[in-house]
């Protein structure tokens, strides 16, 4: 039962459509990922760092460290050039028309 005016989101759990309070932290939390998202040239300029600072380091737990790091910045640039490449489908389909 939905009481007063309260925002509820649709979320599928085990297979079930579940729904759960919409609250401004969730909101908020979006508005803060949407912001650290980098362009293309400054996560391979990140990545060029950590790559740098990984062939001077001598210390194999602090490679592992700059290891992941930028394995998530690999995930990062691949999501980009993905939603990329979506833009451009989206556009060369409709120059077709």
């Amino acid at each position: 039962m939905i009481e007063g005016n309260e925002e509820k989101k649709a979320v599928v759990e085990d297979g079930q459509v579940v729904f759960t309070p919409d609250t401004k932290v969730d909101k908020a939390d979006n508005a803060k990922k949407a912001e650290k998202k980098k362009d293309l040239s400054e996560i391979f300029t990140d990545l060029d760092g950590l790559l740098q600072k990984m062939e001077g380091e001598e210390s194999l737990e602090k490679s592992f460290a700059i290891y992941e790091k930028a394995v998530a910045l690999l995930k990062e640039a691949n999501s980009s050039i993905d939603r990329i490449e979506k833009q451009v489908r989206i556009l060369d389909g409709e120059e077709g028309k």
